[in-house]
């Protein structure tokens, strides 16, 4: 069964920088378009970044110019850079390969 698994969140001050990485237990970036969403406590999941199998990206207004999704094929791994981040950033986010869902990894940005 194929496993998504999110990475390197944690705690940051405003104005800092984390990278997420979501790794997959088979190679299946390649094929798929990736998303990452992100869930606030008490609000809806939104999508932040995505990456289509053409390499064609979208994100979020609000992330525009500040965070980075990437694909390393040969690692398995898409990353999601986040600079200059803000508090209202915080949230749970998820890596989502087709229907396919990570269980999320939280991010708090707090001064």
């Amino acid at each position: 069964q194929v496993q998504l698994v999110e990475s390197g969140g944690g705690l940051v001050q405003p104005g800092g920088s984390l990278r997420l990485s979501c790794a997959a237990s088979v190679s299946i970036f390649s094929m798929n378009a990736v998303s990452w969403y992100r869930q606030a406590l008490g609000k809806e999941r939104e999508l932040v970044a995505g990456i289509s199998s053409g390499d064609s990206i979208n994100y979020a207004d609000s992330v525009k110019g500040r965070f980075t999704i990437s694909r390393d094929i040969a690692r398995k791994t898409v990353h999601l850079q986040m600079n200059n981040l803000k508090v209202e950033d915080t949230a749970v986010y998820y890596c989502k390969v087709s229907t396919l869902w990570g269980k999320g990894i939280l991010v708090t940005v707090s001064p």
